[in-house]
């Protein structure tokens, strides 16, 4: 099992940068295929971006291809979403999202019941 926290969200301006962390804390970091989600309220939870456990493969939502970057350190146990030119509308709880791989994969997940393990959310909030 594992848990995650994540950190990094808050107000910021249209334009402006934001850098999620998500840290991760139990079985080791390196067997999981990670992902960021969001959930904007009355929305449902929506895909925004996964790395895979092996070759650190990336995939993003077309919403925030270009401007998001999601990246991994094994050494820290944590995966970062770095936001730029962020837009109001990507306002939303974000949250990070842990799936287990028993085998070596470069798979990539995309969809919220793919994942075994959620973060509690960190809240981004984009001004005009």
């Amino acid at each position: 099992q594992v848990q995650l926290v994540e950190s990094g969200g808050g107000l910021v301006q249209a334009g402006g940068s934001l850098r999620l962390s998500c840290a991760a804390s139990g079985r080791t970091f390196s067997m999981y295929a990670m992902g960021w989600f969001r959930q904007a309220p009355g929305k449902e939870r929506e895909f925004v971006s996964a790395i895979s456990q092996t070759n650190w493969n990336t995939y993003y939502a077309a919403s925030v291809k270009g401007r998001f970057t999601i990246s991994r350190d094994n050494a820290k146990s944590t995966v970062y979403l770095q936001m730029n030119s962020l837009k109001r509308e990507d306002t939303a709880v974000y949250y990070c999202a842990a799936k287990l791989l028993t085998y070596s994969s470069e798979n990539l997940y995309s969809r919220t019941y793919d994942y075994d393990y959620w973060g509690q959310g960190t809240q981004v909030t984009v001004s005009s």
